[in-house]
């Protein structure tokens, strides 16, 4: 049996899903539906290395990452009291890497239950790392990351990257200058979605994150020796260090790949292998993101609960068992990404995307 995969004409403005049922299609491809494995035979290929890996390999290895982003984050604000410029803008400079190790990667990481196994010490860890040092909601990121990104990944509506956006922003705007206002816009976007949740939520976030910038506030100005309005544009600097990657990564690996309505969606392991895009190893963007958000983004996706550094061990395994069924495996140069972007911004980041429609695969 084959499925037809067709694609959408696109408008400027989002369709019903009434309208692209009734829009003009053209089919483009074909995919044999009987030759794609199960996603139970790559589960247990990845069992058998969780299996044999150690409690250092399953979680250790990034406890220590996140340990030496907690030392540094406290640590530079003692290096930034230093009169001497380059030694201040390096307490900068690592200020801001620990601030993406942990409000990021860390968070990131908990939100997925990764750190440990224990429920409730990733819960805790979700509000140190993403509320108290990143100033976002942990309650407002697992309804929109773990609810609806990751099982509705590159569906239209529900988890297509449609949020990271911005129609009337220009390709070159867009791309190298709005990242910038990140600091700004993450409490304000926090405070707004927490607020439409529940008033013991608001509550608590705004308490947790009002913490965390008073105790950012205080170590800058007493232990930096800094005023408060440098103490602020500190904050506002280091916060943008890796803004503009952030924004690049989190667009390079969904936007741009196959995109399926609410009534096509194909099985899950074709969903994420069609719709997830690795970046290559990046010493930077690695350690301070995580590679389940770079270098191994379609293992993440496949298997959300694994840690960082086991979603690189089971990369060769993942990678072998697409090559061995013939899948789709997309991997793609950091370059690259931007040039696609930039040359056919129109089409990813202002129209509808194209819809890919699978006939008998429901």
């Amino acid at each position: 049996m084959t499925a037809t995969i067709t694609r959408v004409k696109t408008e400027k403005r989002p369709l019903s899903t009434k309208e692209v049922d009734e829009t003009e299609t053209e089919i483009t491809d074909y995919v044999d539906l009987d030759q794609l494995p199960k996603f139970s035979e790559l589960r247990e290929q990845v069992q058998k290395v969780l299996d044999s890996s150690s409690w250092y390999e399953l979680y250790g290895v990034d406890w220590i990452i996140h340990i030496l982003g907690v030392l540094g984050w406290f640590g530079s604000h003692y290096i930034m009291a230093s009169t001497n410029i380059p030694l201040f803008l390096t307490g900068v400079t690592i200020l801001g890497f620990c601030h993406y190790v942990l409000a990021f990667k860390a968070g990131h990481c908990a939100v997925h239950g990764s750190l440990c196994q224990s429920k409730m010490v990733n819960r805790v860890a979700c509000f140190i790392f993403s509320d108290f040092f990143g100033s976002f909601s942990t309650d407002v990121g697992y309804d929109i990351h773990i609810k609806c990104h990751h099982p509705h990944t590159n569906i239209i509506g529900l988890g297509d990257s449609s949020t990271w956006k911005a129609p009337f922003v220009p390709r070159y705007l867009y791309m190298f200058v709005t990242p910038l206002f990140i600091p700004i816009l993450t409490p304000i976007v926090s405070i707004k979605e927490v607020l439409a949740l529940s008033f013991g939520k608001t509550v608590r976030h705004l308490l947790i994150a009002g913490l965390g910038l008073y105790t950012h506030f205080y170590l800058l100005m007493n232990v930096s020796h800094l005023s408060f309005i440098s103490s602020l544009l500190v904050i506002f600097v280091s916060r943008n260090v890796l803004a503009i990657p952030y924004i690049h990564v989190n667009i390079f690996q969904h936007i741009g790949l196959p995109m399926y309505s609410q009534k096509s969606r194909p099985k899950r392991i074709y969903q994420m292998l069609t719709g997830v895009l690795n970046l290559p190893r990046n010493p930077v963007l690695d350690y301070c993101f995580g590679h389940g958000i770079i270098n191994c983004h379609v293992e993440h996706h496949l298997f959300p609960h694994l840690s960082d550094n086991m979603c690189l061990k089971v990369k060769p395994a993942v990678s072998k068992f697409c090559k061995d069924n013939d899948l789709p495996y997309n991997y793609d140069t950091y370059a690259s990404r931007t040039n696609f972007f930039l040359t056919d911004y129109q089409k990813l980041m202002v129209n509808m995307p194209p819809i890919t429609s699978f006939v008998g695969l429901q």
